[in-house]
């Protein structure tokens, strides 16, 4: 019902920045919010960022926060993550994904779809 579509991860050094994109379509319409996980080789999926699509209120993980900044287009259906400063421990696959109601931001379950994933590769 509503696909999400992840670009413009790649190699960076520490210290620098890159800014994701997820371009939703489909049943836009339903998107409450979008936000932004990852999973680090070996370890489970956490929760990194999340924007609501109305008001634009955004919530973050402590290990991004001030570094990582969530924004959305709604007129492009599109939501995007600057993440500067990048750490090693930054490293993993980036997924964007989509909730057509409130609930607790950085927990998957109330995440209903999700895109394929992009990664991103900090290196020292």
């Amino acid at each position: 019902q509503v696909q999400l579509v992840e670009s413009g991860g790649g190699l960076v050094q520490a210290g620098g920045s890159l800014r994701l994109s997820c371009a939703a379509s489909g049943r836009t319409s339903s998107i409450y919010a979008m936000g932004w996980f990852r999973r680090a080789p070996g370890k489970e999926r956490e929760f990194v960022a999340r924007i609501t699509w109305s008001g634009g209120s955004t919530y973050y993980a402590e290990s991004v926060k001030g570094r990582f900044t969530i924004s959305r287009d709604s007129a492009k259906n599109t939501v995007y993550l600057q993440m500067n400063s990048l750490k090693p421990e930054d490293t993993a696959v980036y997924y964007c994904a989509s909730r057509s109601g409130p609930g607790p931001a950085f927990t998957t379950t109330g995440y209903g779809y999700w895109g394929q994933g992009t990664q991103v590769t900090v290196s020292s």
